[in-house]
């Protein structure tokens, strides 16, 4: 048995013991991977699939095709439970902003989430499977890709069956980057409130990184005469100097001034409110939930529904723009591993954009002169006239 302090998150069934299968499975997991995000991640999407098991009374180890197609189905009716039901947003979810072009996030589980859930599943019993202590076949099936295999020299070719798609994931629909237009950007760095949240949302805005990646940096992450920030990446934990704007450290600058004694280990970002906790009125880490906060109360304010990672794709799009920046450029910004990722979300145009310019080019017909319309060679000129009046060139 694993000791639960190697594992950061753990799933407890009825008895208020961890799941073994489960906690194997996530130690394992841990062990491979450093951040404790992503085996919270993998734990809540194995609690749903431990829970409808439950339910449909079939052993982990005894499940088919058939429960997890019998999963995918619920999860796509399911509401998704919540701690404590909807007051002010209960209007507005599912509905798309006037403002943002949005739509604000539902109840339902989307079918990102859903294919991220079938993935976790296969790799669990993937893993069982590997250790011999699992089923013989995986619950969750793929479907299988076929193509053509390129044969030795002199022999035929065969007809080989390679990895494919999971077999119930829901098609993604295409998503848009979420960029926020120079206007609606004036209004939310207006509607801010403090010095340390314009510092940070100014270093996101012009840096792209990710609102997890500033959270974790302390004094020693600031070149002040380079103007660089330094963030250690989601993925791969690699630290990574960005560039930020200028405006972006005259407000780090004024941020940093107010907070008096500031060594250059502590956390950057921290909150405006002292608290005790043991040790008199201190200022505490600001973390993710804090953060959205502060986009929450912007939100009620602008009547909008802008979201943290927007700042991300604002900064992407920007820089997309740019013709003095290549899409390389932008994917070692964005620390994207792969370019067609980069490409395949950045170099989408925007709808509102092209919508102007359509809508513009449809007012300049309009008002450009319109002369006589033009016979074709096999009809007379005179003829047309007659049959139809007017003149005809």
């Amino acid at each position: 048995m694993v000791p639960w302090s190697t594992v950061p998150w753990m799933v407890v069934g009825p008895d208020s013991a961890a799941v073994r299968p489960i906690e194997v499975y996530l130690s394992d997991f841990a062990a491979r991977r450093t951040q404790p995000s992503s085996v919270r991640s993998y734990a809540y999407d194995l609690l749903p699939w431990w829970r409808w098991l439950v339910v449909v009374e079939v052993a982990w180890d005894r499940a088919t095709s058939a429960e997890t197609r019998g999963f995918v189905l619920w999860l796509k009716a399911a509401v998704k439970p919540r701690n404590h039901p909807r007051t002010v947003s209960a209007a507005t979810a599912g509905a798309v902003n006037l403002i943002t072009r949005k739509s604000s996030l539902d109840d339902r589980y989307r079918a990102r989430t859903i294919r991220h859930s079938n993935a976790v599943i296969r790799s669990f019993y993937e893993f069982w499977i590997d250790t011999g202590e699992g089923p013989l076949l995986n619950p969750m099936p793929v479907n299988p890709r076929r193509g053509w295999q390129r044969p030795p020299p002199g022999a035929a070719g065969e007809r080989t069956e390679t990895a494919g798609t999971i077999r119930y994931n829901p098609r993604l629909p295409k998503r848009a980057p979420r960029a926020m237009p120079d206007e609606q950007w004036n209004a939310v760095f207006g509607a801010l409130r403090s010095n340390r949240d314009r510092a940070i949302v100014a270093a996101g805005v012009s840096s792209a990184a990710r609102p997890s990646e500033l959270l974790g940096m302390s004094g020693v992450d600031l070149d002040w005469g380079e103007q660089l920030i330094r963030v250690v990446r989601k993925g791969t934990r690699a630290e990574q100097w960005l560039p930020a704007s200028p405006e972006a450290f005259v407000w780090l600058r004024l941020y940093v001034a107010e907070l008096g004694t500031f060594e250059p280990r502590d956390p950057l970002w921290q909150t405006v409110r002292r608290r005790d906790r043991g040790g008199g009125l201190q200022r505490q880490p600001l973390n993710y939930e804090a953060l959205r906060g502060v986009f929450r109360r912007l939100n009620a304010v602008l009547g909008t529904n802008w979201t943290l990672h927007d700042l991300r794709h604002t900064a992407a799009i920007r820089m997309s723009r740019d013709p003095g920046l290549s899409m390389r450029d932008l994917q070692t910004i964005l620390g994207h591993a792969h370019l067609s990722t980069t490409a395949e979300v950045y170099l989408v145009e925007d709808e509102v954009q092209v919508i102007r310019r359509v809508a513009d080019h449809l007012a300049a017909r309009a008002q450009r002169p319109q002369g006589p319309p033009t016979v074709a060679a096999p009809y007379d000129a005179e003829d047309l006239a007659v049959l139809f009046g007017g003149t005809v060139s």
